[in-house]
């Protein structure tokens, strides 16, 4: 039985369309708390972004884990990792984060955290599923005893647990004084939090996009929207810039050039780095859209590389399955299991700006050992139909075929569905530009004739 409401980064949707209303997100904090009870969960801490609609889901949600006799943490607006974090140093049993990432604000989401900080697995959500459309054909929830109504308290000091530990990830021994970083906080969860961790580990910040108002969020600003941070980090003539997105478990770099060093050059850099002190455990874990000069580079450093699914949880279960520490995704979710269990922005970029202290470089001249192929991604929404449908269309299937037969043995052609959004995402990756880009087109053409 495969899962209904739960994609690879929980449950998502359009704020006010099913199934992001208040009255599902009660339900489900209802049916989660029942099966989270049911093992011995006392608590749940709750996190979120910095969007208007986290207000509304927030309470829903609370209701609906009282309604299930689990108590409530709540810590306000803070980053998905430090949910993951938290959830552990709160001794609650498991964290929720009411996020939808680097969406923008009129999209939320719902995502669950183990007490151990790592996701839930496929049959964790699945039994929550099942429990919730019980209930939601029912349109009624069962609600415990008055007496065994969850509580609710409110904790305050959160973000400056979560400062520290960031900061307990970069060595003691090394400071960052004497570089001048921006770093553009998308108006999301970390605004509050990673301006201060840089700064106190020495570094002159410039923090940007840095002012949420509830509707601003990722809005052309952020890891997914680069242009404002490459304009400050030469005008401020920067080391650096860090971009976060909505809710900081992704980064993007610039280097003081103002070019960008996305997710897999980042992961070049670590891997890199690790490897030249005698560090590297193992390999790296990739995606099927990782460049495939990151393969090619880390190749040359006879350093393993796999290629999970898309979606950091599989990024995490590929490196639990092969005893790794380091993984990721070219979009900035950088996993590194030696110093937390999820996707941590902040804690990814601290292990970059560790490199670059110890080397004494540039960011540039850090990721130069790493050539990247022209790569074309084209993100088709989709209008009606689904995602399944199309890609199982003959004309779809036929164009993918023409173009892997044009790009021959130098390129390749990867076809999925989004997890997060209605899109069907066509990736082209060849040595020659002019021609990804060409059939990037061609495939993206023939999705949106179907």
């Amino acid at each position: 039985m495969s899962r209904k409401y739960f994609g690879t980064d929980g449950v998502r949707g359009k704020v006010g369309t099913f199934p992001i209303t208040p009255d599902f997100a009660m339900k489900l904090g209802w049916a989660a708390g029942t099966v989270l009870a049911s093992t011995g969960t006392k608590e749940v801490l709750i996190g979120k972004d910095t969007r208007i609609s986290g207000y509304m889901l927030e309470s829903a949600m609370e209701a609906g884990f009282s309604a299930a006799g689990v108590n409530v943490a709540l810590i306000g607006p803070m980053p998905t990792p430090a949910v993951a974090y938290l959830a552990s140093t709160f001794r609650a049993d498991a964290g929720v984060v009411i996020s939808a990432s680097h969406n923008p604000f009129y999209d939320n989401g719902i995502k669950f955290f183990s007490n151990t900080g790592t996701k839930l697995n496929d049959a964790q959500e699945l039994e929550i599923e099942v429990l919730l459309e019980q209930t939601l054909e029912q349109n009624a929830l069962q609600c415990v005893a008055s007496e065994k109504l969850g509580k609710v308290r409110r904790i305050d000091d959160a973000a400056g647990r979560y400062i520290e530990f960031c900061k307990g990830t970069f060595p003691n021994h090394l400071s960052l004084a004497g570089l001048k970083i921006v770093v553009d906080c998308a108006h999301g969860a970390a605004y509050h939090i990673a301006p201060n961790v840089y700064r106190e580990l020495g570094a002159e910040v410039i923090s940007i996009n840095d002012k949420p108002n509830g509707v601003n969020i990722n809005e052309y600003c952020g890891a997914t929207h680069l242009d404002s941070l490459q304009s400050a980090v030469m005008i401020h003539e920067a080391d650096l810039g860090i971009a976060l997105d909505g809710d900081a478990d992704r980064v993007m770099f610039v280097d003081h050039n103002g070019h960008v060093v996305d997710g897999d050059e980042i992961l070049f850099i670590l891997a890199q780095a690790a490897y030249q002190k005698g560090e590297m455990q193992g390999g790296v874990v990739g995606t099927l859209m990782s460049n495939l000069g990151l393969e090619l580079a880390l190749k040359g450093m006879d350093i393993p590389f796999v290629r999970a699914k898309v979606g950091d949880r599989y990024v995490v279960e590929q490196l639990k399955e092969t005893g790794w520490k380091l993984g990721g995704e070219g979009s900035g979710h950088i996993l590194s299991l030696k110093h937390a269990s999820t996707g941590d922005g902040i804690v990814a970029s601290l292990q970059v700006l560790k490199a670059v202290v110890e080397s004494g470089k540039r960011l540039a001249e850090l990721k130069a050992g790493m050539t990247k192929l022209p790569q074309v991604l084209i993100n088709v929404r989709l209008t009606s139909g689904s995602a399944d449908s199309i890609l199982s269309k003959d004309s779809v299937k036929q164009a993918v075929i023409t173009a892997e037969e044009v790009l021959g043995n130098q390129g390749r052609v990867l076809l999925r569905k989004s997890g997060t959004e209605p899109l069907i995402r066509v990736m082209v990756e060849s040595t020659d530009i002019r021609l990804t880009q060409q059939q990037a087109e061609y495939i993206a053409q023939a999705v949106k004739a179907t």
